[in-house]
């Protein structure tokens, strides 16, 4: 049977929700699928906020041969029977779903034939392409970012659905879904199977089920990870390490766990056990080569590791108040002393001049001049 949300995905802009700094009137999306213009690119944002539609609506509109493929499952060999697939004189559109899962010898294999013209790659994925990635592959792809969906979004999706809710209904299930509407429609669907309505009670209960697994584009992908990371910075190993085991144990991408687990140790840690950065380091280049299952052992030493150390966000939370400033007004006059000064003219014209390596002599803008980032605090 159809899944309830392959059965209301939009197949026209128009009815499309959300993104409007994407597909809104003269953006780059529209244009591009309005004006069927062929180029590779690469959507990247959170789960269910319309990648996929996104994705069928550009191929659709360039009357192109649509090729689906998840790089979860995907390898080469899927990836040459696309190029020997006939199609008729119409380009070739792959859209491959977590683009980010493929290896760089995948990535490699893929490269030529989007350099010739022989596929247009559109690629999908939760994490940074530019961490996951290659560079030459990157560089032959536009980048467009999506958004999370709003709650206004969330709720005309849940109209859509045909299912009448209750307000409190509508509400709490736009709120549990964090601006994923697959999630919201996958719940809907739930209820309605499991227990024939969608009363609020139910809605709750089907989020329950044993029927809804784990899924690693979805809310209890978000809620694991933060609850793993959230026992980290408590220093309480036994929860991280059962939240480690729940995400193992589901098949979670080693290497989303152990990039967080990076940034924690300059963003907690930090100052307080600079070491900490090297071990995550490590355990994020082990988990690379070694891979599952081995790489859980990897995995579960790091966690032990980082829960034990000294925490001080005080790098961390000067930083932030740094990037406020930085934001706020923008690129302010350089003081003169600490300007660089190649050429005779600049040195004459006063740059450089007046600098000494050890002073206390604010070297901050003159706006920013009494300003204090770093206040070093007690570790814990």
């Amino acid at each position: 049977m159809e899944p309830l949300a392959s059965k209301i995905r939009p197949t026209s802009l128009d009815e499309f929700v959300g993104q409007k700094h994407l597909v809104g009137i003269s953006k780059p999306l529209r244009n591009a699928i309005l004006g069927k213009h062929l180029f590779s690119f690469i959507l990247w944002g959170p789960p269910g906020v319309g990648k996929t539609t996104l994705a069928r609506m550009y191929a659709n509109s360039l009357r192109a041969s649509f090729h689906d493929l998840s790089a979860v499952s995907a390898g080469k060999s899927d990836i040459r029977a696309v190029i020997d697939a006939p199609s008729d004189g119409r380009p070739k559109v792959l859209f491959l779903d977590e683009i980010h899962r493929f290896n760089k010898a995948q990535q490699d294999f893929l490269l030529p034939f989007v350099e010739r013209g022989e596929l247009t790659l559109v690629g999908a994925t939760t994490e940074n392409p530019s961490f996951e990635v290659i560079g030459a592959l990157l560089s032959r792809c536009r980048v467009f970012v999506l958004e999370e969906l709003s709650k206004e979004d969330m709720f005309e999706i849940i109209d859509r659905t045909g299912y009448k809710l209750a307000q409190n209904a509508k509400e709490w299930l736009a709120e549990m879904a964090n601006g994923d509407a697959r999630q919201a429609i996958t719940v809907i669907e739930n209820a309605v199977q499991l227990y024939g309505k969608t009363t609020l009670q139910a809605l709750k209960d089907a989020l329950a089920s044993k029927h809804l697994r784990y899924d690693k584009k979805g809310e209890e992908h978000y809620n694991t990870i933060s609850a793993f990371i959230k026992s980290i910075r408590a220093s309480q190993p036994d929860a991280a390490l059962y939240y480690l085991a729940r995400m193992v144990d589901a098949g979670e991408d080693p290497k989303f766990i152990a990039r967080r687990m990076v940034i924690f140790a300059s963003e907690d840690i930090g100052v307080a056990a600079p070491t900490a950065l090297v071990v995550a380091n490590e355990i994020f280049r082990a988990v690379e080569t070694i891979g599952y299952p081995e790489c859980g052992i990897n995995l579960a030493h790091g966690t032990v590791y980082l829960c034990t150390c000294k925490k001080n966000r005080s790098a961390y939370d000067a930083y932030m108040a740094a990037l406020e400033d930085a934001k706020k007004y923008g690129n302010l006059p350089i003081p003169m002393a600490v300007r660089n000064a190649p050429t005779k003219l600049m040195k004459k014209l006063g740059y450089g001049s007046g600098y000494e390596k050890y002073t206390d002599t604010s070297y901050l803008p003159d706006t920013l001049k009494n300003k204090k980032y770093y206040r070093p605090i007690e570790d814990v």
